[in-house]
């Protein structure tokens, strides 16, 4: 009897220690990851002349802090594309980026006495401030500029960056509450179709950058791939959708 006591001690006592080593490696691991993601994403700012501000990783959550207004949102896009990582937010103050416009330099004449009275063509509507006027304000700008890429690229062209950062910049008006989904999708016959779940992945990611880049926190912003299975037909195939959710 006492040596079958005895086996039943050691079992519970084994299973505890395994339990502990197991806990010990894996805090050992994920200190490994966050040691690794902040030496990357810290050579990645200083290479793009961002040195300024610091870095620190929550597993593979990054906060960045310190950065000059003028720099915090240039910073955070690069912390974004370092591998192995899967968020990235910032703390202080930023200087928001707005579609570049040529503004003419003031004039020195003087004003004149009068003027006539605005019409109400000339006055802009205010933003919507509901879900479905938002939804219908992005569904406009992307039938009049659509957000289009490169083929067989996750590269936005020239006009599909310009009109990924104007959708942004009105997103940015809507109120804090409301959250969007980008989705990304490909042209068929361009490969396999894992490979058109990744492009369209890519793609959706790119755009969720300009748009975190441009106002909107991460947390309001969610992406998703759907490869070739939505086909629109022509150059559309090659497109993203952003949803009011």
């Amino acid at each position: 009897m006492s040596g079958g006591r005895r086996w039943i001690l050691v079992v519970p006592i084994a299973v505890l220690v395994t339990a502990l080593l197991a806990g010990v490696v894996t805090w050992a691991q994920a200190g490994n990851i966050q040691r690794d993601l902040t030496a990357d994403a810290q050579a990645a700012l200083t290479q793009a002349g961002l040195g300024k501000g610091s870095v620190t990783f929550d597993g593979r959550d990054a906060t960045l802090s310190g950065f000059p207004p003028d720099q915090a949102l240039r910073a955070l896009e690069v912390v974004q594309n370092v591998d192995g990582v899967r968020a990235a937010q910032l703390q202080g103050d930023v200087v928001p980026v707005a579609p570049s416009t040529s503004t003419p330099p003031p004039t020195s004449a003087p004003a004149p006495t009068t003027t006539a009275p605005p019409t109400t063509s000339a006055t802009a509507p205010p933003p919507p401030t509901d879900k479905a006027g938002v939804q219908a304000e992005i569904d406009r700008m992307l039938a009049e500029a659509p957000i289009t890429f490169e083929p067989d690229s996750a590269r936005l062209t020239p006009d599909g960056e310009q009109a990924a950062r104007a959708v942004a910049v009105a997103l940015a008006k809507s109120p804090d509450t409301f959250r969007y989904r980008v989705t990304g999708h490909a042209a068929r016959g361009t490969g396999s179709a894992s490979g058109a779940l990744k492009l369209s992945r890519d793609r959706a990611r790119a755009v969720t950058r300009i748009l975190t880049t441009n106002g909107l926190t991460t947390k309001r912003v969610t992406y998703r791939g759907l490869g070739d299975t939505r086909p629109a037909g022509g150059e559309e195939d090659r497109r993203v959708e952003i949803t009011v959710v």
